[in-house]
């Protein structure tokens, strides 16, 4: 969770850390499931021998024998489960959580050395540091400045800041005089973010001056092969083709990519710097509109090269190549799809980055996670049929049909807690006179706004199942102040009312609605949005989409999946009618009640035999199908799967 609070060139500033509470629906049970099962589950995981994320840091301190075990970025998977912990203390202020964590900042503080450095792969297996960017040391820096940030606001302590200090000292030591060996270092770029969340929190002009250093040393060197870059592709994969600031398009590694721009986006917000800001326009509307699947996903392939012809792993195609059942589309990418979006709203202050933040939410983000708050996706595909790719030799579990309860490269299971965790804190923000509604859900928000008076307010609503949202004023200034409340891009034709009256305030999709005026204890603003079942199209450019459609409700994408098929039936064999009739119903027995569509479809059985054949004239059945949320699926079983289904026109 960013602040943002001081930050000059922001439109839309942040509240704090837990003034936004979900009290009911949706997010409320994600987040007392991330509470009382996500974040505590997890804990044993990485506490424990198996995901032996703490046993590094206590055999890097002397406190314990043993070999480092994990990814060289498991240092930085552990600190976003730290964050993810403190989160869920802002809002329950239960003692023991900080009395663990407490604990554990002592250890890692011991298994700092004495310089600041500090990550446990290079320590215990004793290499050289800052030697090759593939041990990610500046992923695990940028984690541990960010949960070490958050940790102090919330909490009031520097124990933890100290050894975040302590470790940017060094780096700012080492990379600020900019020696040549050292100009293409760095792979996932999580250190821009952190080093500028550490200079709003401690007001060290260095660590800002830092995070621009690694923004221009992209792009700026020959790129060939040297010692400090063997083991992962090199140019486009690392974004180091092009200079940030001439870039057109985005490129590379998925994750390195958007927390790269998401970082920049942090630069830009403290120097005001209009370059940066124009390329990443550039590259959001790049990765919007050329580059993501319906679902909010981006990254569409696990191997596969750029359009400069580098080698690329988990990251970007070209444009409007989209694979559906190859999709890698990995979950810590659509998260940081998400934060780029969340960096972008308080910028700009346009609802379109709200729009995507929201798609990702219940969609690219949250199918990461299974029903039980246990299992875990990596990548995630639009599509899954058996026989086609099974993933029988998958050592490390990245990609699989059925979520994993421990994968070897943790990266995304914290980041999806984390994410779930703060949530709440994306659903407001401030204006300078007022607030912006961001997301839906049932919430209770308490903060101050710009001018220091406070305002309380609760939001009654059951989205995303249901389109109506009551906001409720419990106290606020006497003074006229703003409200803005989104209109969703997809909501077209919805009703806002203020008192029970027209508001007479447009209501254009994907546009904030401002409602200024004076307002008093027991105002009400309704908000009443569309949840029409719509059957989308892509766009003509993405061949895997011709002549197929995807079912979505208000933000949620829905899906196909085999235990909702007659017997004998196949994903593969059904046909949606351009005009069929979709009826929502709430299901008891699918995942405790999620609403899900039921309607007729057009089967017709392919027999399958030989790679091209005849189209003849097939036999067609009609019969009765039930769509689930994407986000659902994989919770009953292997299971066969599709989002996009082609389409049978009337």
């Amino acid at each position: 969770m960013i602040d943002t609070s001081n930050s000059p060139h922001v439109k839309l500033k942040n509240i704090g850390i837990g003034e936004c509470q979900w009290t009911e629906g949706f997010w409320a049970d994600k987040f007392r499931q991330c509470e009382e099962i996500m974040v505590p589950h997890m804990g044993t995981l990485l506490k424990g021998d198996i995901g032996h994320g703490y046993n590094n840091f206590k055999i890097a301190a002397g406190l314990k024998e043993g070999k480092h075990q994990g990814f060289a970025w498991h240092d930085g998977d552990f600190f976003k489960w730290m964050e993810a912990a403190v989160y869920i203390y802002a809002v329950n202020q239960d003692s023991k959580i900080v009395d663990e964590l407490d604990e554990i900042i002592e250890v890692i503080g011991k298994a700092q050395e004495g310089d600041g450095y500090l990550h446990t792969n290079i320590q215990i297996d004793g290499i050289a540091h800052f030697s090759n960017r593939k041990y990610h040391e500046m992923y695990n820096c940028g984690h541990l400045y960010t949960s070490a940030c958050v940790h102090h606001r919330v909490t009031g302590k520097t124990n933890f800041l100290d050894i975040a200090i302590k470790n940017a000292d060094l780096l700012y030591k080492r990379f600020h005089p900019q020696p040549k060996e050292l100009s293409r270092f760095g792979f996932n770029q999580s250190q821009i973010m952190g080093l500028t969340e550490l200079y709003r929190t401690t007001k060290d002009k260095r660590y800002l001056e830092l995070a621009e250093i690694f923004i221009n040393n992209r792009g700026k060197s020959e790129v060939v092969e040297d010692s400090s870059t063997e083991g992962y592709p090199i140019g486009d994969m690392v974004q180091e083709r092009v200079p940030l600031r001439e870039e057109t398009e985005a490129v590379g590694h998925a994750v390195l990519a958007l927390y790269y721009y998401a970082g920049a986006a942090d630069v830009y917000a403290e120097t005001g710097e209009q370059a940066l800001i124009d390329a990443l326009d550039r590259l959001w509307d790049n990765v919007a509109n050329q580059k993501m699947y319906v679902t909010g996903a981006v990254g569409q392939a696990h191997f596969g090269a750029s359009t400069r012809r580098d080698k690329i792993e988990e990251g970007f195609l070209d444009a409007y190549l989209m694979p559906n059942a190859t999709a890698y589309n990995e979950t810590c990418a659509n998260i940081a799809n998400a934060m780029f979006n969340y960096r972008l709203l308080g910028i700009k202050g346009d609802s379109k980055y709200a729009d995507i933040m929201e798609l990702v939410a219940y969609n690219s983000a949250l199918v990461g996670i299974s029903a039980d708050g246990k299992h875990y996706f990596y990548a995630n595909p639009l599509r899954y049929n058996h026989g086609q790719r099974e993933y029988q030799d998958n050592r490390d579990c990245t990609e699989s049909a059925n979520r994993e309860p421990y994968i070897e490269c943790f990266c995304c299971p914290p980041n999806l807690v984390r994410t779930i965790a703060k949530i709440s804190g994306w659903a407001y923000s401030l204006t300078p006179n007022g607030v912006t509604v961001n997301l839906f859900g049932g919430n209770r928000l308490t903060t101050k706004l710009l001018d220091g008076t406070e305002i309380k307010l609760h939001q009654d609503s059951c989205f995303p199942w249901d389109g109506d949202i009551k906001i409720t004023i419990d106290a606020c200034k006497p003074d006229p102040f703003e409200l803005l409340v989104r209109i969703p891009g997809w909501a077209e034709h919805c009703t806002l009312l203020v008192n029970g009256k027209e508001s007479r305030v447009e209501t254009k999709p994907g546009t904030f609605a401002k409602i200024l005026r004076a307002w008093h204890a027991g105002d009400t603003i309704e908000l009443k949005l569309p949840m029409d079942v719509k059957l989308m199209k892509g766009h003509p450019f993405i061949e895997e989409t011709r002549n197929q459609t995807a079912i979505k409700v208000g933000p949620l994408v829905y899906c196909l999946e085999s235990p909702d098929l007659p017997e004998g039936v196949r994903t593969l064999d059904v046909y949606v009618p351009s005009d069929i009739l979709l009826r929502k119903q709430n299901d008891p027995d699918v995942l405790d009640g999620i609403t899900t569509l039921v309607g007729n479809v057009r089967v017709k059985t392919d027999e399958r035999t030989s790679m091209y054949g005849p189209i003849g004239n097939p036999e067609w059945k009609s019969t009765s199908v039930r769509f689930v949320p994407y986000y659902a699926w994989s919770n009953r079983g292997n299971a066969e799967m599709t989002v996009w289904l082609p389409v049978v026109w009337k």
